[in-house]
């Protein structure tokens, strides 16, 4: 009977990683689901150690920005520098005084993780290393992160130089979100650089997940002395998007197996759900001194919540309405809607106008005045 009882309990053992078991060779590391910011595991994930060319991910942050302010052009050509050309450690093998265009420089960091690529960059964008360090730190603080600190961007072992397994999330986070572009480049596997010339040079992604592992589009390896073996991956399957980070790896084949076990865990254990969808009326307002009676308040985007594969939560809403201002453009966000779960908030997204709403002339409400006065409405 002891045996009968032993089998049953071991068949309603599920054959899958267990989240105490993931990534047992990681110094730290972190899963989250990047636009709810939910944390599905982590492990030490405040800790400060080192963390080789993730670092660069912040750089890259701060030259998808310039671009997108126009302040520099992906064909802007930059003429590399001795000091650049002399970046030791991953690198594209720039010489002093070739000419690369910003494009092809940030291919080389995010498919090759090139320093020599990084501190060509550093330099076009702020004149010296140095200073767009600065920059890299300042965005730092922007961010509300607490356990990150560059001394230079490339992430090469110098002391002071950290970040732990949640900043790394958050930074990833930020990429994905407000600097979606980055999956351009972070997604290619192989590509070439100097194609045409007699110098070509073949980049082959430093990231394998990316031929290996379904759904895979980003975002950076990193490995030194002092940090081990790092990645900072994400994966997209169906509408769910993940992070994954290891910090502290032992070797690359580790690395790449636990990151893998990790995404598993969270793909196997996870899902997205679809609250209400994309454009949904979530809220009609009457208006005054306008073209229009009415304008409606949709949503953005889908609203979703991340859940447990076998939860059945009963979510509740509370909607928050901006002072509205005319005119008004289709798509201008005008307020925000909340869901919340046992009064905890775990979810959100703006509202916007359904239409264009213009503001009556001081000839239209006169004559608007006088109608309502002959009719009787006012």
């Amino acid at each position: 009977m002891k045996k009968i009882v032993f089998l049953l309990i071991l068949l309603c053992i599920p054959f899958s990683v267990y989240a105490e078991e993931l990534i047992p060779n990681a110094v730290s590391g972190i899963l989250i689901e990047p636009y709810s910011g939910k944390i599905i595991f982590e492990k030490e994930k405040d800790k400060e150690v080192s963390v080789a060319s993730l670092t660069k991910m912040v750089a890259q942050i701060i030259v998808l920005e310039e671009v997108e302010n126009g302040n520099i052009k992906w064909n802007d050509v930059v003429t590399v520098s001795k000091n650049a050309a002399d970046m030791g450690g991953s690198q594209i093998y720039l010489s002093d005084g070739e000419k690369m265009t910003v494009e092809d420089l940030m291919k080389g960091i995010s498919v090759a993780s090139g320093n020599d690529a990084t501190v060509a960059m550093a330099e076009y964008i702020s004149g010296s290393e140095e200073k767009f360090v600065k920059k890299m730190n300042k965005k730092v603080k922007e961010l509300g992160l607490k356990h990150t600190n560059f001394v230079n961007c490339t992430g090469l072992d110098e002391k002071g130089h950290f970040s732990s397994a949640y900043d790394m999330a958050m930074i990833a986070r930020e990429l994905i979100i407000n600097h979606s572009e980055i999956l351009r480049f972070s997604s290619i596997y192989e590509d070439y650089l100097r194609e045409d010339t007699s110098n070509k040079f073949w980049l082959v992604n430093t990231n394998k997940l990316i031929s290996q592992y379904e759904g895979t589009d980003g975002l950076k390896t990193g490995h030194t002395d002092d940090a081990g073996y790092c990645l900072s991956a994400t994966v997209k399957r169906g509408d769910l998007r993940l992070i994954g980070i290891t910090l502290g790896e032992k070797d690359s084949k580790v690395r790449n197996k636990e990151t893998i076990d990790l995404l598993d865990y969270g793909f196997n254990n996870t899902k997205l759900k679809t609250l209400k969808k994309k454009n949904s009326v979530i809220r009609s307002i009457n208006l005054d001194k306008s073209d229009k009676k009415s304008i409606n308040l949709i949503l953005k985007d889908n609203l979703n919540v991340i859940e447990d594969i076998d939860s059945k939560n009963k979510y509740n809403y509370e909607v928050n309405v901006n002072e509205v201002k005319l005119p008004i453009k289709k798509g201008d966000v005008l307020g925000t809607i909340f869901v919340y779960l046992k009064n905890k908030k775990v979810s959100r997204m703006d509202l916007i106008s359904d239409r264009d709403v213009g503001k009556l002339s001081l000839i239209d409400l006169f004559r608007n005045n006088i109608v309502g006065i002959i009719t009787g409405n006012i």
